[in-house]
C-alpha cells in the first residue's frame, strides 16, 4: 500500500488517509489497505492497535441522509471510503468533557476512478457518524468493533442544538439544501435525540473524553 498524505480535519481525532492509484490506459490498480502499514508507517501511529472485525457496503440514492449512528460494547470506529457517486462524511464529537464535544464536521468523499489516489476517512470511538450522498453512491467500511443492536444510539442530524462553527460552510450550505426536505432519511435518524437529551442520558458516560 502507497499512502501519499495522512490528513487531519477540523477535529483532531478524524483522519483522511490518502493512498495511490497505478493508472495506466487500461485502468488502475491499487492496494487500499495493508495491515503492516497501518500498523508501522510512520503517520498511521493512530491506527496502531485497531483491529477490523466487520466489513460492510452500502447503496444510497441521491439525497439520501443516514445518521448519525454509534455503539458501545463493543466500541465501532469507522474506516470508510466511496466506491461509486458522491458521499459526504459526517461526524460528530459526542465525548464528554471534549473541547469539541457537540460539534459536528462535514468531508466531501467523491469517487473519482480517473484520479491517481483514492481516500479513506476515519472516525473513532466516541463520534456520531452518518453520510450524506448527493449522487447514487455506493460505500465500503470497515468496522473495528461488531454490530450490537442492543448498545446502539443515534443523534438526529437535524437537531437544532449541534454546533456547526467548525465545519466547512459550503458543505453545510449544501446538507441545509438537502437535509431538512429529503423524503430518503428514516423515521429513526430523522427524530433522533438531540446533543443536550444525549449529554442527560446515563449512556453518555460510556463517551467519556480520554477514555476511549
Amino acid at each position: 500500500m502507497k499512502l501519499y498524505e495522512v490528513k487531519t480535519l477540523q477535529i483532531q481525532a478524524i483522519k483522511v488517509i490518502r493512498f495511490a492509484r497505478f493508472c495506466d490506459h487500461r485502468g488502475y490498480f491499487t492496494e487500499h489497505y495493508r495491515k503492516s502499514d497501518f500498523e508501522n508507517h510512520a503517520e498511521m501511529a493512530f491506527m496502531k492497535d485497531v483491529e477490523f472485525v466487520q466489513c460492510n457496503e452500502s447503496y444510497s440514492k441521491k439525497d439520501t441522509v443516514r445518521g448519525l449512528h454509534f455503539q458501545w460494547n463493543p466500541y465501532m470506529g469507522k474506516l470508510a471510503r466511496t466506491l461509486t457517486g458522491r458521499m459526504i462524511d459526517m461526524a460528530l464529537d459526542i465525548r464528554k468533557g471534549s473541547p469539541t464535544f457537540g460539534k459536528i464536521i462535514l468531508c466531501d468523499m467523491p469517487a473519482d476512478h480517473k484520479a491517481d489516489y483514492a481516500e479513506w476517512i476515519w472516525v473513532p470511538p466516541g463520534f456520531a457518524h452518518g453520510y450524506l450522498f448527493t449522487e447514487d453512491t455506493m460505500i465500503e467500511y470497515f468496522c473495528s468493533g461488531e454490530y450490537n443492536p442492543d448498545c446502539e444510539a443515534g443523534i438526529s442530524s437535524l437537531a437544532g442544538d449541534i454546533d456547526w462553527t467548525v465545519c466547512d460552510a459550503g458543505l453545510k450550505r449544501l446538507f441545509d439544501s438537502i437535509a431538512p426536505s429529503t423524503s430518503l432519511i428514516s423515521h429513526k435518524d430523522k427524530n433522533g435525540l438531540s446533543v443536550n437529551e444525549w449529554n442527560r442520558d446515563e449512556r453518555s458516560n460510556n463517551f467519556v473524553y480520554g477514555r476511549l
